[in-house]
């Protein structure tokens, strides 16, 4: 008989955090369904091969948007992850907690609890930090995060040509200040990509109460409006896992909305429509989709010290055994090792820019864009007004769901991402890049008004792969939430979603982190435990920011 106290759905991120912690007393026991296979091997664990997980069926789900219609008619690939780890097994490996007043916003919106004050106690749990500000990290929780060696001269120029510009410092953007340029984090550990499988999922299953069940969930079953187990689908029969207690949603923003749709739970109208039995009508299950979008501007490199001359076989074939031999070189990290947070004009108090930088010219699929040396910024608003949705295809569980994110829908997205090319060539400018650089590839220096900027970002926006807002968690009384602040659906017993797709708006930077953080805190709500208690820590913000952009 498959039953257990808590059955969660998704061992991604959230999921695999709240198993670990709904299991830590040993008082409960917890069933994980993932649909997905093992995440052994070296395509995902090696950090720098980062970009061919994502580009498999094996690991990733293939989602893709439906045409684009400010995009030219373009479809976007939307990975998430179908493995264990979900896709902290594929993504990135960069990790971005937030701004302090994103999650002060989400409380504003009505996820009471869900501040700065009350999410910063739960990143410092999971935390196991190295090299961040002492009194704001965390030391040993379960995730590992590291800076990278920053070897490259190109990391080093990057944060200085920031600074020439006029910009702020930081030693620690998830510490006390987000606001400059310095070094990005990494989730990697020994060498090794550190995902939530390897952080929280494989020590939990190392428990008696813990059980993986590999089968892909098509519904929740809910009685008397009280969700009483999972139906999947698992070795070609339908079976049913028992929640004895309660079932947890944690399947992404893509997934967890299409689950509550096929249970019962969403729009009325939309369900109707494919004649699914109506469990609890709420209309905002699937809308208020958001994403980032980013652009690469790529630079010519005069000297040969990118990662440009390591793309060949031999090379790669050499980085290959030195990772697997040692766990160290070129292979071991993800290369994204300087960032920077900035705020793009006078009268906005935090930042609204990202930047990942990293000392090659190349594709996220791997491919190189340009015969030459390069180095690459990749820059996008962090805080698009536009809004999507996801909604049902069909009755069938197996059908892909609609993606419509409605990337550009809003006028201020065009002037934003205009304003980043803009800003980007200032900085590439400045005298820190004078030894390095060289002609501009991409979008190239021809491209300079306004309409050639439009439709440089037409057809080359790319998504950062950070979906969320699908679940939005707020008021009872708001018709568009989905959840309340402890995460239980509203109008359904039994029932909880915890993921990104709960997020009432994408907060700065790679939802990685504040993934994890939601599992964690969830897992608390879930056990009726009284929240770890606040943080009195103020954030730094800028004591210009009325008046200038740095």
């Amino acid at each position: 008989m498959l039953e257990a106290d808590f059955v969660i759905i998704g061992s991604g991120s959230a999921g695999s955090a709240m198993a670990y912690r709904l299991s830590e007393d040993g008082k409960h026991s917890v069933i994980v369904i993932e649909f997905g296979g093992s995440d052994i091997g070296p395509l995902i664990q090696m950090p720098s091969a980062l970009s061919i997980p994502l580009n498999m069926s094996l690991y990733d789900w293939g989602f893709a948007s439906e045409p684009e219609p400010h995009l030219g008619g373009r479809v976007l690939a939307t990975p998430r992850g179908k493995v264990i780890g979900g896709s902290s097994s594929i993504n990135g490996m960069v990790y971005v907690r937030g701004h302090a007043r994103d999650f002060d916003h989400w409380a504003e919106q009505g996820a009471a609890g869900w501040g700065f004050a009350d999410v910063l106690p739960y990143f410092k749990r999971m935390e196991d930090s190295n090299g961040g500000e002492n009194s704001w990290r965390g030391h040993g929780g379960p995730l590992t995060v590291q800076r990278g060696s920053r070897t490259n001269p190109l990391y080093g120029a990057f944060v200085e040509a920031g600074r020439q510009a006029g910009f702020e410092l930081t030693d620690d953007y998830n510490g006390a200040k987000q606001e400059g340029f310095g070094p990005m984090e990494q989730t990697i550990r020994g060498g090794r990509r550190w995902s939530a499988a390897s952080a929280y999922l494989r020590p939990a299953l190392r428990r008696k109460n813990v059980s993986l069940v590999k089968g892909f969930a098509r519904r929740v079953i809910i009685e008397n409006q009280r969700a009483t187990g999972v139906e999947i689908e698992a070795r070609k029969r339908i079976q049913v896992v028992k929640a004895r207690r309660e079932v947890i949603i944690a399947a992404s923003s893509i997934n967890s909305p299409k689950i509550l749709m096929l249970s019962g739970i969403g729009p009325a109208e939309h369900l109707r429509e494919y004649g699914i039995p109506i469990v609890a009508d709420r209309p905002g299950v699937g809308r208020n989709l958001q994403d980032h979008l980013e652009l690469y501007i790529q630079q010519e490199s005069t000297l040969p010290i990118t990662l440009n001359s390591v793309l060949n076989p031999f090379s790669k074939a050499m980085i290959g055994a030195q990772w697997l031999f040692f766990k160290s070189g070129l292979g071991a990290t993800n290369h994204f090792e300087a960032a920077a947070f900035v705020r793009s004009r006078a009268g906005v108090d935090y930042p609204d820019i990202q930047y990942h930088f990293i000392p090659a010219a190349v594709r996220y699929d791997g491919k190189a864009a340009a015969k030459a040396h390069g180095f690459q910024a990749h820059v996008g608003p962090m805080r698009s007004k536009s809004r999507g949705s996801v909604t049902l295809r069909s009755p069938d569980p197996k059908s892909k769901p609609v993606i419509r994110f409605n990337y550009m829908s809003h006028p201020d997205d065009w002037t934003e991402f205009r304003h980043c090319i803009r800003l980007t060539r200032e900085i590439f400018g400045q005298s820190a890049f004078d030894p390095y650089r060289g002609r501009e590839i991409s979008p190239g220096s021809h491209v300079q008004s306004d309409d050639d900027l439009d439709a440089f970002i037409r057809d080359h926006a790319e998504s950062a792969y950070h979906p969320c807002g699908t679940c939005k968690m707020g008021r009872t009384d708001d018709p568009m939430s989905v959840v309340d602040p402890e995460c239980r659906v509203i109008g359904v017993e039994g029932l909880r979603v915890a993921d990104s797709s709960i997020f009432p708006r994408v907060t700065n930077g790679n939802l990685n982190a504040p993934s994890i953080m939601t599992g964690e805190k969830a897992a608390d709500h879930i056990l009726g435990r009284t929240p770890l208690a606040p943080s009195n820590q103020e954030p730094w913000i800028n004591p210009r920011w009325q008046v200038s952009d740095r």
